[in-house]
């Protein structure tokens, strides 16, 4: 499905991104930041809907920006009960701080809408995935271990898992160098590859465009026989080991779009047919999770992929 990469306001600006995102054809997938704004002056702590600074302060709260925006479809969900379609919308988060303030906000934020959620129990060791509860929201996080603190071990045996965090994988490394070295022994190893396997906690794979081609997006050269078994292959890989599995951010666009529309050079592959070629190919290999900021293209692509 389409996952919404980036889909809130920047300092006033790309307000209407989540509208555009559910003008969509749902099942959608659609990510908010998060940070952590320290109380001050009197005022209490509070997570905002942002990338990061520069903050303006009229940031929106995940409340009023998401769930009260989705409130009227997911009641609707529920009034016609009709469970083979949900989730209808999977919230990705990406916390860009982890204060423990910030996540205690954010779970008691999750247990107001927790009728909404798709949810999992507490099991007592949490080392194998218990049966989830699908309800119209799933809610996924990062691969964070202090999340993984927050939002499973510290939560009482028999209670609910509110959200679901990422399976840390492959390549990860703070300097270029390391991490081409670390990539090219992945894709060494990948033929042989076994995954680890999900848990109750850990359920997906979000998995950068460079696991597919070398140097990601930026160096994307024409598209391959070979390129494609790879991605069927680590698609495969995971979804054997339980792992749901977003890949991360393909677009096409030129170069005088990225300040217009707050999108990253690093995320461009050289074109729009080029970016199709690679959603076509997600689409056909199984990934479950495709961040891209070209939302509408996208949605067109995966129909017109869908009816063929």
């Amino acid at each position: 499905m389409l996952d919404a990469h980036n889909a809130y306001p920047y300092n006033g600006r790309f307000g209407d991104r989540i509208d555009r995102v559910l003008a969509t054809r749902l099942p959608v997938a659609i990510e908010q930041d998060l940070v952590w704004r320290p109380g001050a002056d009197g005022k209490p702590g509070r997570s905002i809907v942002s990338h990061g600074e520069p903050f303006d302060g009229n940031e929106p709260s995940l409340r009023e920006y998401f769930f009260e925006r989705i409130r009227p479809i997911v009641e609707k969900a529920l009034r016609e009960g009709n469970p083979a379609d949900w989730p209808l919308i999977t919230l990705n988060l990406d916390l860009k701080t982890n204060e423990p303030e910030h996540h205690r906000a954010l779970w008691d934020l999750l247990g107001t809408y927790e009728p909404w959620l798709t949810t999992a129990v507490r099991t007592p060791d949490g080392s194998r995935p218990a049966p989830l509860d699908v309800k119209p929201v799933l809610v996924l996080t990062g691969e964070s271990d202090a999340q993984a603190v927050s939002f499973h071990d510290e939560i009482p045996a028999g209670a609910r898992l509110r959200l679901f965090g990422a399976m840390p994988i492959g390549p990860a490394a703070a300097d270029a160098a390391t991490r081409d070295r670390v990539m090219k022994q992945f894709w060494t190893d990948l033929p042989r590859m076994t995954l680890p396997r999900a848990t109750n906690y850990r359920r997906w794979w979000n998995a950068p465009w460079s696991v597919v081609e070398f140097g990601g997006q930026a160096q994307a050269a024409d598209w391959t026989p070979e390129d494609m078994a790879r991605l069927r292959t680590l698609v495969d890989r995971a979804h054997k080991a339980g792992l749901f599995v977003r890949m991360w951010t393909v677009n096409g666009h030129p170069p005088a779009d990225e300040k217009e529309q707050g999108w990253s050079a690093g995320y461009n592959v050289g074109g729009l047919d080029a970016a199709q070629k690679r959603w076509r190919a997600a689409v056909e290999a199984g990934v479950d999770f495709i961040a891209t900021d070209q939302y509408e293209a996208f949605a067109r692509v995966l129909v017109s992929t869908r009816s063929m």
